[in-house]
């Protein structure tokens, strides 16, 4: 897709990855709205990038349809809806020890948020014949995040469902990307400055990965995989899953031994 003169949706817009996308899209020649719980700081990202900035609770799907109905009286369609929202909560004692709170905060951000999307979406792009639907996942939605189940289990959800989006409705003319990558300078890794990362070549800048989303999403790619290494992690994991299984366990004991915890503002620094 040309993002030029398309109206692009991006939540989770207020800072980090979403800001990082909607400045970049609305460079690209986008007419982008801006949507984020931080009703202030998501109008400024609005205005800064040209477009409109909305109000909006990802997790309540009559938050989704009014967003879709605001873009939709300005701008008269949407071309792509960009689910960027998410939220990481960690576990505590085991796999399961997160609260079911938590749980059901992972399931409503990294699941039911791109279904309200979807379903707010879809009909007017399939009368059309033409729309896309940009979903951010995770690696962790292909391989595994060590720490956190609720936040790979949801996102290995995300990513099932932005394939059965693509199986149902490539013939409708629906595109739809995936993107999953690794550790990213956001404050949900711990990082107030971006330029931070630079210490270290596994952590990428929000920009770098809004690079990679501009260029998959020209090549209509499912598959964006800002991380490039992710790729060979995949086969690795498909070739002999209990191999992959034991590196993992193995990464695991070394993260605990060095660093004491599995907190993701702690462990990608030994990754």
């Amino acid at each position: 897709m040309n993002l030029k003169d398309k109206v692009v949706i991006v939540t989770g817009a207020a800072s980090g990855i979403g800001k990082a996308l909607a400045t970049r899209f609305a460079a690209e020649g986008a007419r982008v709205v801006a949507a984020d719980l931080s009703e202030q700081s998501v109008l400024d990202v609005g205005a800064a990038v040209g477009g409109l900035g909305v109000a909006c609770d990802v997790t309540v799907e009559a938050d989704v349809q009014a967003l879709v109905a605001k873009t939709e009286a300005h701008f008269g369609l949407v071309d792509m809806f960009c689910s960027n929202a998410g939220v990481c909560v960690g576990e505590g004692d085991h796999a399961a020890s997160a609260s079911n709170a938590d749980w059901q905060l992972c399931w409503n951000v990294h699941v039911m948020a791109h279904v309200y999307a979807a379903r707010a979406v879809l009909p007017g792009m399939i009368e059309r014949g033409d729309g896309y639907l940009l979903q951010m996942a995770s690696a962790a939605g292909l391989l595994s995040q060590i720490g956190d189940a609720a936040y790979s289990a949801t996102k290995h959800a995300a990513v099932g469902f932005a394939e059965s989006i693509a199986i149902s409705h490539a013939d409708h003319g629906i595109k739809v990307s995936v993107i999953c990558p690794q550790y990213v300078a956001t404050p949900m890794l711990g990082y107030d400055d971006a330029g931070a990362a630079q210490e270290l070549p596994q952590v990428i800048t929000p920009e770098q990965v809004a690079e990679t989303v501009v260029d998959g999403v020209g090549r209509e790619a499912f598959l964006i995989l800002p991380h490039a290494q992710v790729a060979k992690f995949i086969q690795y994991k498909a070739s002999d899953y209990d191999r992959w299984l034991g590196a993992m366990r193995s990464l695991r004991g070394r993260i605990v031994d060095e660093v004491g915890s599995t907190r993701l503002e702690d462990m990608h620094k030994l990754v």
